[in-house]
């Protein structure tokens, strides 16, 4: 009989903070000062500094993460989206010319039931889940974030992975019209991603369709993106129209564009440094003072496993 052993991280029912709690920071705070609670309680109810017109996309809270989250200003308004332009204001700036709505993801490849799939339709199909995880970017920032989605490994279900299926391939829409960034040669477009399959399959991988309890922004990669906490934040790639699978390894936008810098496995690995700079150390948005980077950025006890036996600096 397998048993499941239940992750630090993860929260039952019974843990989910109720929504009066959730959206009241300032009442909530201002008692737990008296009682000297604060520092534990602060991160529980972050999402109160969202200042947002974009609708709520309520999801159970499955996960969570003992550390303060970063603004939600901070991330709609530095990050990278190079289909909108290479500086980190360029996408809060330019993605206002996107439309999200109608949005289908076509998945096919090796599978027993490809399918196109309307993105309304996700929320029908599965119950959303919100879960807060860290990601960091190769060029050592890093940011705490809530996301609102669904397990990639539920999505691939539907379409029944062949056995021959290794890799999964992931496509972002490719219309230069909306995406005036594609206008420029800086990448090959469109955008494209890839991870193995036992890692698309992996609980902690997820399909994200809002963050900060909203719908995504345009800027964050809207309607639909890819987050995989274990990996750099390039390994997270935006309005995602295809999803194919393959026997081969596929390619990679920035294997494509720099392989010498960036490889296919992208793991957060402070051992092997970037060819320009150092991977050990990394910097908080909104803190000063740089911290230690973790292997596989702290999730080494749940994906460790996945690459035993393997050479991580080969295979950076």
């Amino acid at each position: 009989m397998l048993i499941r052993s239940r992750s630090p991280h993860d929260l039952t029912e019974s843990d989910t903070t109720p929504e009066a709690l959730y959206w009241n920071r300032r009442t909530v705070v201002a008692g737990m000062l008296a009682a000297g609670l604060v520092p534990q309680a602060v991160g529980a109810v972050q999402a109160a500094e969202v200042n947002s017109p974009l609708p709520r996309l309520a999801g159970k809270r499955t996960r969570t993460l003992d550390e303060e989250w970063t603004s939600y200003d901070s991330v709609t308004h530095y990050n990278n989206f190079y289909e909108f332009g290479t500086g980190k204001e360029d996408p809060a700036e330019r993605a206002g010319t996107l439309r999200t709505r109608p949005w289908t993801v076509r998945i096919d490849g090796l599978v027993a039931k490809p399918q196109t799939i309307d993105i309304d339709r996700l929320t029908k199909l599965f119950p959303l889940e919100e879960r807060i995880y860290r990601l960091r970017c190769v060029e050592g920032w890093s940011m705490v974030i809530p996301w609102t989605g669904l397990p990639l490994a539920k999505l691939l279900a539907l379409a029944e992975p062949l056995g021959s299926a290794k890799f999964v391939a992931f496509e972002t829409l490719r219309d230069p019209r909306q995406m005036p960034g594609q206008r420029s040669p800086v990448l090959q477009w469109p955008y494209v991603e890839g991870v193995r399959l036992d890692e698309a399959m992996h609980p902690l991988t997820l399909l994200a369709l809002g963050l900060y309890g909203r719908v995504l922004p345009n800027q964050n990669g809207a309607p639909v993106r890819l987050v995989v906490p274990w990996k750099y934040g390039f390994k997270s790639i935006k309005s995602i129209v295809r999803i194919r699978l393959t026997d081969r390894q596929p390619p990679t936008s920035w294997n494509l564009s720099a392989p010498n810098e960036y490889g296919f496995y992208s793991n957060v690995n402070p051992e092997v440094d970037h060819p320009r700079w150092s991977q050990a150390r990394e910097r908080r948005i909104g803190d000063w003072l740089p911290r230690k980077t973790l292997p596989y950025n702290g999730y080494g006890e749940e994906v460790a496993a996945l690459y035993r036996g393997m050479n991580l600096r080969r295979y950076f």
